[in-house]
């Protein structure tokens, strides 16, 4: 698949979790929301690190530059919304406030990610790039998946990621 398919279908994903949840809180439980925010901070985790790691820097060229910088620090103002919640129970009266942020978040940077980013991300790499760097985000993502990406999450709270 390629990167930016993949991504925007991580995107999706992670939508879908987001709705769940506040369906959700509507009277579940709160090992039900609790098992939802950690699948949300998994995979937005697992999603922040592919894309810094390995998908940023393969475009940090010419017009994408200001754009990755902006994304990055998207990802740390996410991760330390993440890591909050990470430290509260969700019966705390400020985690569901704190889950209507992150998602607020995550779409301010997804759309501009689809809407901006992934058009300047398609005039400068091929259909065999895009493919290449799929497959190594697939692999990636898969692997961290597997770990509770979220609990590193709290030790990424410092700065942005640096792309060069």
């Amino acid at each position: 698949m390629d990167a930016i398919e993949l991504l925007k279908q991580q995107h999706r994903e992670v939508e879908e979790l987001f709705e769940k949840f506040e369906k959700a809180s509507e009277g579940k439980g709160e090992q039900v929301l609790m098992d939802l925010f950690a699948r949300i901070a998994d995979n937005l985790a697992a999603h922040a690190t592919i894309e810094e790691k390995l998908f940023y820097p393969s475009v940090y060229v010419g017009p994408t530059a200001d754009k990755l910088q902006e994304a990055v620090e998207e990802h740390l103002a996410a991760k330390r919304v993440s890591a909050d919640l990470l430290d509260m129970d969700p019966a705390d009266a400020q985690f569901k406030a704190k889950m209507k942020v992150l998602k607020e978040l995550v779409e301010h940077h997804v759309e501009e990610e689809e809407k901006q980013l992934f058009k300047d991300v398609k005039k400068l790499l091929s259909k065999d790039e895009l493919a290449s760097i799929g497959e190594q985000l697939e692999v990636m993502f898969n692997e961290l998946i597997q770990t509770e990406p979220r609990m590193q999450v709290p030790r990424e709270t410092g700065e942005a990621a640096p792309l060069a």
